[in-house]
């Protein structure tokens, strides 16, 4: 009698669980964390209100407004920066919810069921980069009525660079989440956050520094994506320099992420 090992989507772990398809990632799982998303009003005020308002205080009504910037205006790329802030903070703020999750038991219970680490992170991950494309739009739509001009192409490829490149932060909060306590982590990241938005040079052009800050900006996580989202407005390459800085923070946060998951949720 031959025995057929069937390649089905459900396999057995070491630890003897049966995995699901997909590790357990479905779509009931995935409207849940949507659920849970918007009850937390607070996120999505803070998400949507705080780009649009440093964009009308920085972008518009200034001298510099109109000036030409590559493609478009000044006031284009000061729309693409706060975009990009926005979708950070979103991102990580939504992936960070994991914290009150873990204070609420809600890791332990997971480690009773089929679902998978990779498949938990992918999860909330997903849901924070669809709170950063939220935050992108509403940016983008003050951009449109606050006086960014730039070409039709321009908006497309920013807007598009600016929510996949927010992949990287959505992983940062989810990777922040296990690492800090939960009554305090976005009291702590938004201090973060905003040195990230300075030395990546959202804020202040990195020209306009020290030696020694632009070296230090050079490595740390906004620095390549702040160059990749602004490349097709002003028309500069922003080089492999800026590519490997990006490829190399996400790895990092996605794999801090699934280890502190996987250790979370082990003290069962």
């Amino acid at each position: 009698m031959t025995t057929t090992t069937q390649t089905t989507s459900t396999t057995t772990e070491a630890t003897g669980r049966r995995v699901p398809p997909m590790g357990g990632l479905n779509a009931t799982l995935l409207k849940l964390e949507v659920r849970r998303l918007l009850r937390n009003r607070r996120t999505l005020i803070f998400a949507v209100i705080m780009p649009v308002a440093f964009f009308f205080l920085f972008g518009t009504g200034q001298s510099y407004s109109n000036e030409d910037a590559g493609h478009g205006n000044v006031a284009a790329f000061i729309m693409i920066s706060m975009a990009l802030y926005g979708a950070m903070l979103s991102t990580t703020s939504a992936g960070a919810m994991v914290s009150v999750e873990r204070n609420q038991g809600w890791s332990r219970q997971l480690r009773l069921t089929p679902l998978t680490s990779a498949a938990y992170i992918t999860v909330k991950v997903i849901v924070a980069m669809l709170l950063g494309a939220v935050s992108v739009a509403v940016t983008y739509g003050a951009g449109a009525v606050g006086g960014a001009h730039a070409d039709a192409l321009v908006w497309v490829e920013t807007g598009l660079a600016v929510w996949f490149g927010s992949l990287v932060f959505a992983a940062f909060g989810v990777f922040m989440g296990y690492l800090l306590p939960s009554e305090n982590v976005m009291q702590i990241l938004g201090p973060v956050l905003a040195l990230f938005a300075f030395l990546g040079g959202l804020f202040v052009p990195l020209d306009q520094l020290g030696h020694v800050f632009q070296e230090v900006a050079k490595v740390t996580p906004m620095y390549g994506l702040n160059q990749l989202v602004h490349a097709p407005l002003t028309g500069d390459a922003p080089g492999w320099g800026a590519v490997v800085n990006v490829a190399v923070w996400l790895a990092i946060f996605v794999g801090g992420a699934v280890w502190r998951f996987g250790r979370d949720t082990a003290r069962v």
